[in-house]
């Protein structure tokens, strides 16, 4: 056998190997080398911008409170104002963490005493919290699946930090101590802060010692400022409160239901606004413009320096239709009253009284006054807004509506308007008569029936207006179907029983009560509404109705703000940018004839001779008075038993007049709901003779 010989060598493996190495060594440094170059690059060409990137800072613009406007009464006196104080503020800079808002508290515990408040466990655990070793270590003592998701990643910070505050809080017993309570007070008000937003530290009875002393530190206490704050005051204590309303603390901020909305269009959620009534009626005009502050902030997120751009503008100031000075009076002629009616024993079941005074030639209110009272304790509250919220049964107080209304339906006339005085006998119900015995009139006229406030001429009247067929003890049928409708057009020619437009949030409607029974009119109730004893009206309506008869026919719209001004920047001159202009929202049909047969029979409510005339003492007034009484069947409904059965029976007082009876000047209305069946008082027309001369000693004559 032959061997093969070999023809060549066989190469080395590890030549090959050696080439890789050094191909990948020298591409290595190549790209170290361009990586150098382009880094030398940038140094020299571009090094001093990178260097001012470093040191950019951002401007940023946050805005500020400013006092509200103030309120006044007709004659420039102060009825809402604003109390200037000093107090202590915190800005919160981007992105501060905890331990910085901690430090900071610390420092300034040292110099402020701040009233310590009772804190959430949610706000305690994040003052422990803020501690880095205390968030560290109760890190360590949550359970894996606290720390880390199914995949074992960390959970995010967020996450991480709900988990540990949850721990703090149902495992870490916080005995604070006086100073440590300081602390934590500060820090909960900074950490509420949101980024480049301003809050109160301390906004009352700030001493003037802790305002040097923070301001000699300031340097040291970043995001500290000495500020001003304002608070609202009352010059005239709680008059009127419930009509003026209320503002929001810092803490409550904006309400929950309009919360969006106003967030939407420039709000802050710790903003103080109105929440009720004239304060919150006009919020868009008392609260004014924000100032504007921009505030300069480092690459690190640190406020570097603020320069106020926009101090920001005052809200603008009401000026109401109210006499603080004759507003004040009635509010105490009104509780005088009311506590004699206490004293007496009328008051059992009573749940307060109202009144109201306007000039009927405007519709501008004068007074607007109220006292709700709880027939259990006794204990009253102010409640002048009853005077637009409630309704009640007013009585024969409506009756000169009633008369105008058969004059213009032609049921009467001014030549003929004699009716015979005889009462109702309506098959199963009591007799429907007036309260002066039966006979006592033969029959009436207009002038007669308005003075002896008769109930026989208004049911008598409601009949013709109704076209009744009558047979007494057997049968009444109403041959006109629309009476009850009819009867209720004319009454809202006047206001009654429908909204007055007063600008006050919160007014309502009447009450109107049934028209049928199983389909048939309720006859017996077309003649109680007739003489007032049937649907249900509120205050002011009543005053509105007066002042359109007052007035010859005019239904004034009622209002109490007459104008707004602005304040200029100096404070001393006031622009004046809105000015109300009396509106009238209908005119009444009737004659000057039929009106002055009505005036006349109000005359003699007051002036007349007839011994059952029902207002004869307050003939000796000054000036002059026409009025109208009312006495309305009642029943208490206590509002803690739903079902209300019997009622205890009441009686309400009503009244309605104008002074002076030739020229008016002054309309008002007043009400005293569920006094005792068995009341002689005359606390109506005791409390009109008060508020009208009161007036007129506070007004004049002129």
């Amino acid at each position: 056998m032959m061997r093969r010989q070999r023809t060549g060598k066989t190469k080395p493996k590890t030549s090959s190997l050696r080439f890789r190495l050094n191909l990948l060594f020298f591409i290595a440094f190549l790209l170290l080398a361009i990586l150098v170059a382009q880094l030398g690059y940038l140094q020299i060409v571009f090094g001093d911008k990178f260097e001012a990137e470093v040191e950019r800072t951002d401007k940023t613009v946050i805005s500020g409170n400013v006092p509200r406007g103030m309120i006044y009464d007709a004659k420039g006196r102060v009825l809402v104002g604003n109390e200037a104080q000093n107090a202590i503020t915190y800005t919160k800079g981007i992105n501060v963490k905890s331990e910085e808002m901690l430090s900071v508290a610390k420092k300034l515990s040292q110099y402020l005493v701040v009233p310590a408040v009772t804190l959430q466990p949610s706000a305690l655990a994040d003052f422990y919290l803020a501690n880095t070793k205390h968030y560290q270590t109760v890190l360590t003592k949550l359970p894996r699946d606290q720390r880390v998701d199914s995949e074992g990643n960390s959970l995010a910070e967020s996450k991480l930090y709900h988990n540990a505050s949850q721990y703090v809080q149902k495992n870490v017993k916080q005995e604070l101590s006086t100073e440590e309570q300081q602390v934590a007070t500060i820090y909960s008000k900074m950490a509420a802060a949101y980024q480049l937003s301003t809050v109160f530290i301390k906004n009352q009875d700030v001493t003037a010692t802790e305002v040097a002393q923070i301001g000699e530190h300031l340097s040291d206490l970043p995001g500290i400022s000495v500020g001003t704050n304002w608070q609202r005051e009352y010059p005239n204590g709680d008059s009127i409160r419930s009509i003026l309303g209320n503002v929001t603390t810092e803490q409550q901020g904006l309400p929950e239901d309009t919360l969006n909305a106003m967030l939407a269009t420039g709000y802050s959620r710790n903003d103080r606004v109105g929440n009720s009534y004239l304060e919150k009626q006009y919020e868009s005009i008392l609260r004014g413009t924000k100032s504007q502050t921009e505030v300069e902030v480092s690459s690190s997120n640190q406020i570097l320096n603020s320069l106020t751009e926009y101090s920001g503008q005052k809200g603008a100031n009401l000026n109401l239709t109210i006499d603080s000075a004759y507003q004040t009076k009635v509010e105490a002629d009104l509780a005088q009253v009311y506590a004699s009616a206490k004293k007496a024993g009328d008051t059992q079941y009573s749940d307060g009284a109202y009144a109201v005074a306007m000039d009927p030639k405007t519709g501008a209110i004068k007074a607007i006054a109220g006292i709700q009272s709880d027939p259990k304790t006794g204990k009253t509250t102010d409640d002048a807004l009853g005077v637009i919220n409630r309704t009640f049964v007013m009585g024969s107080s409506v009756k000169a509506a009633m008369v105008l209304g058969g004059l213009q339906s032609g049921a009467i006339s001014v030549a003929n308007n004699t009716i015979a005085d005889t009462p109702i006998y309506l098959r199963a119900t009591p007799v429907k008569k007036s309260v002066y015995p039966i006979g006592t009139f033969s029959s009436l006229n207009a002038v007669s029936a308005l003075e002896v406030s008769s109930n026989i001429y208004m049911m008598w009247l409601a009949m013709r207006e109704g076209k009744a067929e009558y047979t007494p003890n057997t049968y009444m049928r109403m041959g006109n179907s629309n009476i009850f409708q009819d009867m209720r057009s004319n009454f809202q020619q006047y206001g009654l029983g429908y909204k007055t437009g007063i600008d006050l949030p919160g007014e309502v409607d009447g009450y109107l009560g049934s028209t049928t029974l199983n389909g048939v009119i309720k006859t017996g109730s077309v003649l109680d509404l007739s003489y007032g004893n049937y649907d249900a009206y509120t205050l002011i309506q009543m005053i509105q109705y007066i002042s359109t008869v007052a007035n010859g026919g005019y239904r004034m719209e009622p209002y109490v703000v007459n104008s707004v001004e602005q304040t200029t920047d100096s404070g001393k001159n006031k622009a004046k940018t809105y000015q109300h202009q009396p509106v009238t929202l209908n005119r009444v049909g009737f004659t000057n004839d039929q009106l002055a047969l009505v005036k006349q029979g109000l005359y003699n409510v007051v002036h007349g001779t007839n011994a059952w005339g029902t207002a004869h003492t307050l003939k000796d007034v000054k000036p002059a008075m026409a009025a109208k009484t009312g006495t309305a069947q009642s029943f208490y409904y206590d509002p803690s038993n739903p079902n209300n059965t019997n009622p205890p029976e009441t009686t309400t007082l009503s009244f309605v007049g104008y002074a002076p009876a030739d020229d008016p000047k002054l309309a008002i209305a007043i009400v005293f709901p569920n006094l005792s069946t068995s009341s002689t008082g005359g606390y109506n027309t005791t409390l009109a003779k008060m508020m009208v001369e009161d007036y007129f000693k506070i007004e004049g004559n002129n």
